[in-house]
């Protein structure tokens, strides 16, 4: 894993390796920065998860296309 200020990323994906993907999509949803997103699908892709979890790889990819619209503005 990267060394990462934010340790959200690692958090959801030990969720999703836990088996807990509804809390998993949950925190998705709510997903602080694309930065963030990004790191989740490359650790999620380095351990194949994302082929397992067809879900999550569809909340991520979306999630992504929504935060970085110019007209979603998010509040920090």
């Amino acid at each position: 894993m990267t060394r990462q200020s934010n340790p959200w990323a690692a958090k959801v994906a030990s969720l999703i390796q836990g088996g807990n993907t509804s809390a998993a999509l949950a925190q998705i949803k709510v997903a602080p920065t694309v930065k963030d997103l990004q790191l989740l699908r490359k650790l999620l892709g380095a351990g194949g998860l994302l082929q397992r979890h067809p879900a999550v790889d569809d909340a991520t990819s979306d999630m992504i296309v929504a935060l970085s619209s110019p007209r979603l503005h998010r509040s920090p």
